[in-house]
């Protein structure tokens, strides 16, 4: 396993790099897990009076990561409430913000985020926008996934559209039939649009499940970014090199 002093994209071995949006590029994972908060903690305060059991609030350091983080939108609202014993209908995509579904619930999310983000805008890693140019500086190619389907809005608000060859998002997977995270599957059509095979290809993901989609997609390199303290888990997970900032990644053109 690479070691984290030794953290170089060699222009000779990589041909492209896969970076995830959230978290890594823009600056959105925070506002995305206080979106989840207040989504979740509204539905289990009322749930808890109308079942008259204890209240027990979302808790960001021991429910975003494992259970939402890097996840479709929908698979994170199943997943959460599957471990607090709680099932509801999938519903549909078009379901209205308050019903009682998974996809309800996963629209209400929705609604909480892009007021944060018209209320806050958005804004870029600048360590992570600086590797890019030295990446495109070496002729190594760029690609961003994420599981949300505002992605195109989200990178044209952080101003860092135009640094992305391909765009694999939420919409994007739904009209392919891509499974979500761990599941390599945006990964491996990031590469593919970039026309690269991956094992010439690196993934920066700062989630479990991208880095494990990372290693489970047999990509040459994966970098995960721990700005959540949880370094260990990532490794667990399928990360090659764990970094705390991408201003500790080095590209070696030539």
């Amino acid at each position: 396993m690479t070691t984290e002093s030794q953290v170089t994209i060699p222009a000779a071995r990589f041909d492209a790099v896969v970076f995830d949006m959230d978290g890594v590029v823009t600056q959105t994972a925070t506002v995305h897990a206080a979106a989840w908060k207040a989504l979740f903690d509204a539905f289990l305060e009322e749930r808890a009076l109308r079942t008259d059991e204890p209240f027990r609030p979302f808790d960001i350091e021991a429910d975003y990561l494992p259970y939402v983080d890097g996840k479709a939108r929908y698979d994170g609202v199943r997943d959460f409430l599957a471990s607090r014993g709680v099932t509801l209908p999938w519903g549909a995509p078009s379901d209205p913000p308050d019903a009682q579904t998974v996809c309800g619930l996963g629209n209400r999310k929705n609604d909480f985020f892009l007021r944060v983000v018209a209320e806050q805008g958005v804004k870029p890693f600048p360590t992570t926008v600086a590797l890019i140019a030295r990446l495109h500086e070496a002729d190594i190619a760029t690609a961003i996934i994420s599981a949300s389907k505002n992605t195109t809005a989200i990178l044209a608000a952080a101003g860092v559209a135009d640094l992305f060859a391909a765009q694999v998002d939420g919409g994007v997977a739904e009209m392919l039939g891509l499974p979500g995270k761990p599941d390599p599957a945006v990964f491996v059509e990031a590469a593919r649009l970039l026309g690269v095979v991956t094992p010439r290809a690196v993934v920066v993901e700062d989630a479990e499940a991208g880095v494990e989609a990372g290693h489970r997609g047999g990509f040459g390199l994966v970098i995960g970014v721990d700005r959540s303290d949880h370094a260990q888990a990532l490794r667990d997970h399928g990360a090659d090199v764990v970094v705390k900032d991408l201003a500790e990644v080095t590209v070696v053109a030539g």
